[in-house]
């Protein structure tokens, strides 16, 4: 089973090709250039690098956020078409779930940030067993302060990562000392491997879906949409 991931879902422009369980090429773009300049000539770079066209590809997959609105759009809209295109299936990732899985058999609790404005963050807590990686706390969107608080309550080192980790570090430090710790920038951002590792075992147990089901996990609306709201309301 071949897959092609793609995140856009921050500033970081990833694409990552896999063979079953082998990674085959894997390209990681991090600064502000402009996804909707950047995904399709770095989707070409990974599949000409991994020997495969678009037809060679059994499975699409994306990460589907949280995230920046926008760079979550353009991801899995090129997903979509692209798969439309194959006649494919697509495989959708949390990019919590993907975050998380840069750590695999850590001894810690791993926590993702991803930055939701006005000091909240979309976060959750995974920890790993001999199963694999589990879901301690679920998706959530809160407060830095109500999140260190939680924190506090497991008494166990915990390991921040996520673009969150760039706005929140000095706070999560002088708060949490010991018990916190800021993953090295290597793994501290979205990777495309861990979009498709993940979703390589989802295709294999099934859980495949249509180009048309898959949508964005904004898990709140966008500034756009709020102010929309706003000026029409009664």
């Amino acid at each position: 089973m071949k897959l092609l991931a793609v995140d856009t879902s921050s500033i970081v422009a990833t694409v990552a090709v896999m063979d079953e369980d082998k990674l085959i090429a894997e390209a990681v773009i991090n600064n502000q250039k402009n996804h909707s300049q950047r995904l399709m000539p770095l989707i070409k770079e990974v599949l000409d690098n991994s020997n495969l066209s678009p037809a060679d590809i059994d499975v699409y997959a994306a990460a589907l956020g949280p995230g920046s609105f926008t760079g979550l759009r353009i991801g899995i809209t090129t997903v979509k078409a692209m798969a439309q295109a194959m006649n494919k299936p697509v495989v959708g990732i949390s990019t919590l779930d993907s975050l998380a899985y840069n750590l695999p058999f850590c001894n810690s609790y791993i926590c993702p940030i991803i930055d939701a404005q006005r000091n909240n963050a979309y976060t959750a807590l995974y920890i790993w067993d001999n199963n694999g990686i589990k879901l301690h706390n679920e998706h959530a969107i809160l407060h830095i302060d109500e999140l260190i608080k939680k924190i506090k309550t497991l008494q166990r080192t915990t390991i921040f990562l996520g673009d969150g980790i760039n706005i929140f570090k000095d706070k999560l430090n002088e708060n949490l000392g010991s018990l916190g710790v800021i993953a090295p920038s290597s793994v501290a951002i979205p990777r495309a491997s861990s979009v498709a590792a993940l979703a390589i075992k989802k295709a294999k147990a099934g859980e495949l879906v249509s180009p048309e089901e898959i949508v964005p996990i904004y898990m709140r609306k966008s500034q756009a949409e709020k102010q929309f709201e706003e000026k029409f309301k009664g």
